[in-house]
């Protein structure tokens, strides 16, 4: 029978005990009554907010509602098993840090009341936790993913492709090193810096400005696809269940304010918005198949109003125009600057707030590009980065890790170094990977006979 070789089973792991890091989906294990509304035992939701043993959870369509921990699982037992794992990862190299910065909306000068203070930084492994079986934990994240921290080799590799958040992380004001390691990493960090911040930031954010716009027309459209499957069909006649998909693809093209090369192009283009729309709500378990009849009885027994696409909130939109302006600066004057000021900033919390329409946004955008152009022609960073420099750097680290080690020095990465996660024998015969009801979340997994993944 085949197996492999992973981390130690956690086959006595107690889900209603895990940690929960934000963003995980949850099941709930009791119903609530939210809005004059009830939220049944089994309601799907996404953990927001952690205080103490309550759990905030946003279920769609009905809002955030409070839980105690224990009346909350995770959708599959495999995200149970990876937030012990990150717990553990998070536990035994956070002493491992060697730089650290704050950034995002703090060090952009855009933070108001209610912003996180947002941490980034870099980690190095130990010498023990070298070449092992199972590959080392890359990244270390906080249980509210406000501390995230980079793996050396991995923020070499990231700086090197001109990573915005990877040089911000680099070149803010507030960065410090916390070992002669990281200190290494801060005298090395030009070695990163060139002409590709123009495509990684300044021209990644155009294009995704492009996305936002797409975005947005597909949630219009699902509002309207969603408010016409409630309706009788165009025909009075016809019963409500002769509803199609080409029936609402047809609907829709008459709404549809896109220029098509012809009438066939527009129909094609509303089915396949029908059919994003579909498969969307079935990623985000709403509907219970990734097909038009599971869109038709969503809309027609539950349909809610569903939030903005993640991907539409204000906070995505002013980031990306600050992405360009800060490619701009770079380029002109071969320094970065990420904090913003005067009219602009101004102009980036209007944005932020949500007063400003996202075609308002997008034009912004097109009259600072041939600015951003301009800098780009004009630019006295050199085309790409220091690879030869970044090696150098990669492999002194590399040596002095494994110097520590063997001299068994005091700290983190001698002889007070972490041990790494244990591993065993694992049959693939006995996971399972299926998504669970509440009631079967709520067993204890000692009344069961394999590896809760």
């Amino acid at each position: 029978m085949a197996a492999d070789l992973r981390l130690r089973s956690l086959a006595h792991l107690d889900p209603t005990a895990v940690q929960l890091p934000h963003g995980t989906e949850v099941v709930t294990r009791v119903a609530r009554v939210a809005a004059e509304r009830t939220v049944p035992e089994g309601a799907i939701g996404r953990v927001v907010r952690i205080e103490g043993d309550a759990v905030d959870v946003l279920v769609v369509g009905v809002g955030t509602i409070r839980y105690a921990r224990s009346e909350v699982v995770p959708r599959r037992r495999g995200q149970a098993a990876w937030s012990v794992r990150r717990a553990e990862s998070w536990d035994a190299l956070r002493p491992c840090v060697v730089l650290e910065s704050i950034v995002g909306s703090r060090a952009w000068g855009l933070a108001d009341e209610s912003s996180d203070t947002d941490v980034r930084g870099v980690f190095a492994l130990p010498l023990p936790w070298w070449n092992r079986l199972v590959e080392p934990p890359r990244d270390l994240v906080g249980a509210d993913s406000a501390s995230t921290y980079w793996e050396l080799g991995k923020t070499v590799r990231q700086a090197l492709r001109a990573d915005p958040n990877t040089l911000e992380m680099l070149f803010v004001p507030s960065v410090r090193a916390l070992d002669p390691i990281g200190e290494t990493l801060l005298a090395a960090r030009d070695a990163f810096v060139s002409a590709q911040v123009y495509a990684s930031f300044g021209r990644y954010a155009l294009s995704q400005l492009a996305r936002l716009a797409q975005a947005a027309r597909l949630a219009e459209h699902r509002h309207h696809v969603l408010a016409w499957l409630r309706e009788r069909p165009p025909t009075e006649r016809a019963p409500r269940d002769d509803w199609t998909l080409d029936a609402v693809a047809a609907r829709l093209a008459t709404v549809d304010p896109r220029a098509h090369a012809t009438e066939a192009d527009r129909l094609l283009a509303a089915k396949q918005h029908v059919k994003q729309l579909y498969r969307s709500l079935h990623d985000q378990g709403l509907i219970a198949a990734s097909d038009f009849p599971s869109l038709v009885a969503f809309a027609r027994e539950r349909a809610p109003d569903l939030d903005l696409p993640r991907e539409l909130r204000p906070k995505n939109a002013y980031n990306l125009l600050r992405l360009i302006a800060a490619a701009t600066e770079w380029l002109r004057e071969g320094v970065p600057r990420f904090e913003v000021s005067g009219a602009f900033r101004d102009r980036l919390l209007a944005i932020k707030r949500g007063e400003v329409p996202l075609d308002d946004v997008i034009r912004w955008a097109e009259e600072m590009t041939p600015a951003l152009e301009e800098a780009r022609q004009t630019t006295r960073l050199p085309r790409g980065p220091d690879v030869a420099r970044a090696d150098e750097l990669l492999a002194n680290a590399t040596a002095e890790l494994a110097r520590r080690w063997v001299a068994a020095e005091p700290g983190p990465f001698g002889r007070d170094a972490p041990a790494p996660h244990a591993v065993e024998w694992d049959d693939p015969a006995d996971r399972d990977d299926r998504p669970r009801s509440g009631t079967e979340l709520g067993r204890r997994p000692d009344d069961e006979h394999h590896d809760p993944r």
